[in-house]
């Protein structure tokens, strides 16, 4: 069993930063998948961005490359989302999760959930 706790939300500015953080509960952090997933105003959740267990590999959606970045430290049991240059489209509910199985942008393959944290970029 995981439990993912997130914190970071805010509002912010178009144009400006925020970090995103999750906190995992357990002791095999490191062999768990972890992402992150948004839900935006009147829209479906949608994956933004995932990092293998070994923090090798990471998975970005299109609209987001180069301006965020996911990290995780597993002497921690965290995981970060720094996201840059925000725009209003960026504002949305933003949710921790984490897999058993390899990097995915689906949201079937996650198995464990954080109830999420608000983010708001004004224009």
């Amino acid at each position: 069993q995981v439990q993912l706790v997130e914190s970071g939300g805010g509002l912010v500015q178009a144009g400006g930063s925020l970090r995103l953080s999750c906190a995992a509960s357990g002791r095999t952090f490191s062999s768990y998948m972890m992402g992150w997933f948004r839900r935006g105003p009147g829209k479906e959740r949608e994956f933004v961005a995932a990092i293998r267990g070994d923090a090798i590999s990471t998975y970005y959606v299109d609209s987001v490359k180069g301006r965020f970045s996911i990290s995780r430290d597993n002497a921690k049991n965290t995981v970060s989302l720094q996201m840059n240059s925000l725009r209003p489209e960026d504002t949305a509910v933003y949710y921790c999760a984490a897999a058993r199985g390899g990097i995915s942008n689906n949201l079937r393959d996650y198995d464990y959930w954080g109830q999420g944290t608000q983010v708001t970029v004004s224009s």
